[in-house]
């Protein structure tokens, strides 16, 4: 059978378009919050579950491409702490999914929510990361961060924070902070594929879009790598976080704010 496009609007793959790119860039360890804008950016085009169950595929291609810029450097110990944690968060994830994927509007504001909580995160995370800072954190604090991560990235791609939360106050070296979170997330986002086939968000249809949208992941993580060593990524994460808090809010309200503002 002849592979062919879904209907989707040329909205989408502008949108597609810019969200992979910027997931590659994250993979590669550029910005703090790129990759938290693919799933809501591409759930203003498409239904929820559609845009994380296309996005899911990418994703993985962009951990294939960068793992092997950082396969020889993350901490082992922080993944056995994290990642079985984040076996419980995908499960219930799942369940959430499932139990949600009728009612589109409530997939909406969940994502919608979860995209400004992240933005006020942001702002916060300095005075988080400092009262942890210069020692490793719990192992039952891991646990929760690890289930967390792994619900929220099951949702909507963006487990990132709560990964964040464990690694930053270890203080572990550049690479090796960028390292364990790609290895990590590659691991989780292989563990994904389990729910979201049970659930049955993987479309052979998609098939073709995913081909065609692969290649800016690539694009993103050589271009994040790139910029990693050269520029700093305050004024990149400024732009990405205004975005994805203007995205989060429009999912929320439901319609466009400019219409909002003018009328």
């Amino acid at each position: 059978m002849p592979l062919t496009l879904p209907g989707y609007p040329p909205e989408f793959w502008i949108a597609a378009i810019v969200a992979v790119t910027v997931v590659g860039m994250a993979k590669a360890g550029f910005g703090s919050g790129p990759g938290l804008l693919a799933t809501p950016l591409i759930a203003l085009t498409i239904p929820v579950a559609e845009a994380a169950a296309l996005l899911l595929p990418l994703l993985i291609v962009a951990d294939l491409i960068s793992v092997r810029h950082y396969r020889r450097d993350f901490d082992g110990n922080s993944l056995r702490v994290l990642l079985p944690a984040a076996v419980v968060g995908i499960a219930l994830g799942g369940f959430f999914f499932g139990y949600f994927s009728a009612n589109e509007r409530i997939l909406q504001i969940g994502i919608g929510l979860l995209a400004v909580i992240f933005v006020f995160f942001q702002m916060g995370r300095g005075l988080l990361v400092e009262s942890l800072e210069g020692r490793r954190p719990s192992r039952w604090i891991g646990h929760v961060l690890g289930a967390t991560g792994g619900f929220t990235s099951t949702l909507a791609h963006a487990g990132g924070p709560p990964v964040v939360i464990y690694l930053l106050p270890q203080k572990l070296p550049r690479h090796t902070f960028v390292g364990t979170t790609v290895v990590a997330f590659m691991a989780i986002n292989l563990i994904k594929l389990v729910p979201y086939s049970l659930l049955g968000l993987l479309q052979v249809g998609n098939l073709l879009t995913i081909l065609l949208l692969s290649p800016f992941a690539f694009i993103g993580v050589q271009l994040g790598v790139w910029l990693n060593r050269r520029f700093s990524e305050h004024w990149f994460n400024v732009i990405i976080y205004t975005l994805l808090l203007l995205t989060g809010l429009q999912l929320i309200l439901g319609r466009s704010l400019l219409g909002l503002i003018l009328n």
